[in-house]
């Protein structure tokens, strides 16, 4: 007998689902979706891969809806057409008679979901499992609520903050398993950033390392590349921005529908997008070593009075090998600076 789970479960659950999209959907969001019987057992599941939304793979995975099936989806189901059909239709001809789910949609063009499905005769819900579809679902409603993708910062350092030695050298700061956690977050991001900079001294190739898709590779700045560099093979795009203007890196982001992209640099180039108040999120991977002296993760910031420091949250924190990963949202409090 399969396990009953609570309408909680249920959306946690569908929650686990969605966040096996990410870095396939944009400009979609990542959403999950799970249909059990009245009683809780799970009929089926699914999770937007880019095409098929998931609420429809859950549906088409089903083998039967018996009476009382409830669909429970992680994000308000779309009312309009676009690259498929609204996933009120798929519903309502499913026979399903209750839907619950965790965020409406703020997307102005796929709102009315739930009153469409209750003009219907079906039972509508919403706001169970709210906050951690936010969290899951955060590069997405960032760029719904700021009109460009989310902006993530990953900095490798030692416990006094140093990327690099005085010689220049820095590889390797952090342990294996924090470069492989690395390569798990690229393969779940749209786009990552670099500089010219970066890829001259260090030749990197920027891949998620088989963990997923490659995300585009973005390099800024006017230093020439040699086409020998490994930012150039075949494994992903790789677009260059010649120029250190962000107004062109949001440009090509929004144009392409990016919904997050993932920064990875030396200090230069993250401390000039903290200075624009572009960094929505910063992954810390702190090694238990000291330098003493070298190159400081971030450069000044113009900041000369510790109450115009910038705050940031501190939203997860775990081991990885024997790194710390400190995970940081910027706080709604955080003075803006270089404005």
């Amino acid at each position: 007998m399969k396990q009953a789970l609570s309408a909680e479960a249920a959306m946690a659950h569908a929650i686990d689902c969605a966040r096996l999209g990410l870095g396939q959907t944009y400009p979609n969001p990542i959403v999950g979706a799970v249909i059990t019987n009245a009683t809780g057992e799970v009929l089926s599941e699914g999770f937007h891969q880019g095409a098929d939304h998931a609420e429809v793979i859950a549906i088409n995975a089903a083998k039967e809806l018996p009476a009382g099936s409830i669909l429970y989806i992680t994000l308000e189901p779309c009312n309009h057409h676009g690259k498929t059909p609204p996933c009120v239709d798929a519903i309502i001809k499913s026979g399903i008679k209750k839907v619950v789910y965790a965020i409406s949609d703020p997307n102005p063009a796929a709102t009315g979901g739930a009153e469409r499905l209750r003009a219907a005769g079906i039972e509508v819900k919403s706001g169970i499992g709210e906050e951690q579809a936010r969290l899951e679902n955060r590069a997405w409603l960032t760029k719904m609520e700021l009109g460009r993708p989310r902006i993530t910062w990953k900095i490798a350092s030692t416990m006094d903050g140093k990327v690099a030695a005085s010689d220049g050298s820095s590889k390797w700061i952090t342990s294996e398993p924090a470069r492989t956690d690395v390569a798990r977050m690229r393969s779940q991001v749209d786009g990552i950033v670099t500089s010219t900079a970066t890829v001259i001294a260090d030749d990197p190739a920027m891949t998620s390392k088989g963990f997923g898709n490659n995300p585009v590779r973005i390099v800024m700045g006017s230093g020439e590349i040699a086409a020998k560099m490994q930012i150039f093979d075949d494994a992903a795009e790789t677009v260059l921005i010649k120029s250190r203007n962000f107004d062109d890196l949001l440009l090509l982001a929004n144009k392409r529908g990016f919904n997050q992209l993932l920064i990875e640099s030396g200090p230069t180039l993250g401390t000039a997008l903290l200075r624009e108040d572009l960094i929505d999120e910063i992954v810390l991977f702190q090694a238990p070593a000291l330098l003493g002296s070298g190159t400081p993760s971030i450069g000044n910031l113009g900041i000369t009075n510790v109450s115009e420091r910038l705050d940031f949250e501190i939203s997860d924190v775990e081991m990885i090998g024997s790194d710390l990963k400190i995970t940081l949202f910027k706080s709604a409090n955080s003075t803006e600076v270089g404005r």
